[in-house]
């Protein structure tokens, strides 16, 4: 008896997808099934990128449908499709970026510009277009961390072009002043300067741009919040209480501000002792955790306290481009995947498919 189109869905839904959490039925994500005979073709869009898992993914839709009575072979072709998200009621989307990802932290020093690079490079490794803002005009860090020097080209004497590292677009204060002239600079000099950093870059046809938040809830957070259109935002904190405590504040202001948080990374987790390997929670254990299950959201991750992320990212070679097989990278990698695939979930944006409407006086 032939197989039916239904029986297939039946058979894929049997496969939770792990970083969306449910089937690829529900989440809309088969595109297509073919039905020749005993040979079946299924097309899968995922709308996050994952090329990391596509054969993981394949492997498991052809091994649900191979198992059904009636057919003798699936070829099961998987992809990625990155569309725009919704954003804070009122803001329209940038032009030629999709989705815009906050990272913040609350509180300094806990390694959130280190989570920030390697998320961005995560996404572009797993097949994006990525882009990087340095919002911290105080302390730009992210023209050393990416191994860039020199200043951006301006084609029009009024708008910039981003400078270019490891397939990123980056934009920064720090590509503007010299490395070591500090800002001394007052609230309102720096959201303006923050507003025309995002909005005066020619920033090309991204999917996701992340914003490095400088730590705090104050002028440059709230600027963000109230002007940007932000799609979600990814708080980092340590297991430290006191860490914690400052990473609960920026997850309510998000909140206060409707942008959704797609989770909480748990940088500096355990520290591995070089000389024999010991694992050591020298800064606490289960506080990332314990706050995601506190708020509701996803705990995307821990990363260990490695003097490998610091070397790389002192010398402009952050751990995902420096070694990227490494279990480091496959850490930042399966965190960018979740928090896309979060993002995948929300509603989309329709911004781009209104016409403006033009009123003239004839």
């Amino acid at each position: 008896m032939a197989v039916t189109r239904e029986q297939i869905e039946e058979a894929i839904k049997g496969y939770v997808e792990p970083h969306l959490q449910r089937d690829l039925v529900s989440a809309k994500s088969v595109k297509n099934i073919e039905i020749d005979g005993d040979k079946v073709k299924v097309t899968v869009e995922l709308g996050f990128p994952a090329k990391g898992i596509f054969d993981e993914i394949s492997e498991a839709v052809k091994s649900a449908v191979e198992a059904l009575d009636g057919v003798s072979s699936a070829d099961v072709d998987v992809s990625s499709k990155v569309v725009a998200h919704s954003v804070q009621k009122a803001l329209k989307p940038i032009d030629n970026v999709k989705n815009i990802i906050a990272v913040a932290s609350g509180k300094g020093g806990v390694g959130k510009s280190t989570v920030a690079v390697n998320l961005a490079l995560a996404l572009s490794a797993e097949g994006a277009k990525v882009g990087i803002l340095d919002a911290d005009i105080y302390g730009p860090s992210q023209p050393r961390m990416l191994g860039i020097s020199g200043k951006p080209e301006s084609n029009d004497g009024q708008t910039l072009e981003p400078m270019n590292s490891y397939h990123l677009q980056a934009m920064s204060i720090g590509f503007l002043i010299d490395e070591e002239t500090p800002m001394i600079w007052r609230g309102p000099m720096v959201t303006q300067a923050l507003e025309q950093l995002l909005n005066d870059t020619n920033w090309s046809d991204l999917d996701y741009l992340i914003i490095d938040l400088p730590p705090g809830t104050g002028d440059t957070q709230l600027t963000l919040a109230q002007k940007v259109p932000v799609s979600g935002a990814i708080i980092v904190t340590t297991p430290q209480e006191i860490a914690l405590l400052d990473a609960r504040k920026g997850f309510k202001m998000f909140e206060k501000v409707e942008v959704p948080v797609l989770g909480i990374v748990e940088n500096m987790s355990t520290h591995i002792c070089s000389k024999c390997g010991e694992v050591e929670a020298i800064f606490g254990e289960g506080g990332g955790e314990r706050m995601a299950e506190e708020y509701g959201v996803d705990f995307l991750g821990g990363l260990p306290l490695d003097i490998s992320i610091r070397e790389g990212t002192d010398s402009g070679k952050p751990s995902v481009v420096a070694d990227p097989e490494s279990k480091i990278a496959s850490i930042y990698r399966e965190i960018a995947r979740k928090a896309a695939a979060k993002l995948a979930l929300q509603a989309k944006s329709y911004a781009s498919k209104f016409p403006n409407i033009v009123i003239e006086n004839n």
